[in-house]
């Protein structure tokens, strides 16, 4: 009686004991990143992979490096995936990638040949992805086409209406993006090109337009006071204000998710950028990451991925 006793209560104990560790162990599985890690195209050993880090950059994941010239990274709304571009062919071609958080599974998705594709981005749900293409014509002038496809590559469908670069996907199904170079403006409108909306009208270039997590505001590019500086207005093209005050030029604006910054990179003194943060406001800019571009807010990241 007392063995069977004592191996009855091995047995509770045993029982129990694994329930603590699943419970733990689904626990880290929920778990996800700090409320303001980055994406962004960082410089190792002369190359350029994918990183992860937190919002101050004191620490650092590589989670590719496929062609030693990747960049535009776009984190996926569940955080489980990220999109990049890569460089074949000497520089040639640009083909877009995507691939797990943890840098598994990468997959090319693009593969048409002395073509630039470039400033991938995910459709709010996920399940669409829009991006850039720009190439040289036949008659030698810059062709800038907008196109669609699945996350896995199928499907792809180029926007014939719509002509520019830097597009992004808006919850309602529009487009934002920035028309075609000389100079650039920035709009807005459905797939099919009706109900174009133009945000800018002015004789400098503005580029790389950002909407808001809220969707009330846009952050972008532009030139207007002679340098190329980071801006925001709101959604209909109202309030424009600028947020840089620099000598040198800004590029590659991304919003926290709370709306209350907006990342960008900023040429420098080393041969690469850096990327710094700034309240919405203009106040309190600060740099976060030397040698590092093209930055992208990651909302959810698994950290059991990266381990």
């Amino acid at each position: 009686m007392t063995i069977k006793k004592r191996n009855a209560l091995q047995q509770l104990f045993l029982s129990s004991s694994m329930m603590v560790v699943l419970s733990a162990c689904q626990s880290t599985v929920e778990d996800v990143s700090e409320k303001y890690a980055l994406a962004y195209g960082g410089i190792e050993q002369n190359q350029k992979a994918i990183f992860l880090t937190d919002e101050n950059g004191l620490s650092r994941v590589k989670i590719a490096d496929l062609t030693k010239l990747d960049g535009y990274p776009a984190v996926s709304p569940n955080g489980k995936q990220v999109l990049f571009y890569g460089k074949y062919d000497n520089r040639k071609t640009w083909s877009i990638h995507v691939g797990d958080i943890d840098g598994k599974n990468i997959k090319r998705l693009t593969h048409t040949k002395h073509v630039w594709d470039s400033a991938p981005a995910w459709s709010a749900d996920g399940k669409t992805v829009i991006f850039a293409r720009e190439f040289r014509g036949s008659d030698g002038k810059a062709d800038e086409q907008i196109w669609l496809m699945n996350p896995d590559g199928s499907n792809k469908r180029h926007l014939t209406a719509l002509k520019g670069r830097s597009p992004e996907l808006m919850p309602d199904g529009r487009v934002l993006f920035q028309s075609i170079t000389g100079p650039s403006q920035i709009s807005i409108a459905q797939p099919d090109g009706s109900n174009l909306i133009t945000l800018t009208s002015d004789d400098t270039n503005n580029m790389s337009p950002k909407l808001s997590p809220n969707g009330k505001q846009i952050a972008y590019l532009s030139n207007r006071d002679g340098n190329q500086e980071v801006y925001v207005m709101n959604v209909d093209g109202t309030n424009h204000q600028r947020l840089t005050k620099n000598s040198i030029q800004e590029w590659d604006p991304a919003w926290s998710p709370d709306g209350k910054k907006v990342f960008f990179s900023s040429q420098s003194t080393h041969g690469f950028y850096d990327i710094y943060k700034v309240n919405a406001d203009g106040s309190n800019m600060t740099k976060v990451i030397q040698g590092g571009s093209q930055a992208a807010t990651v909302f959810k990241v698994d950290k059991t991925l990266l381990h």
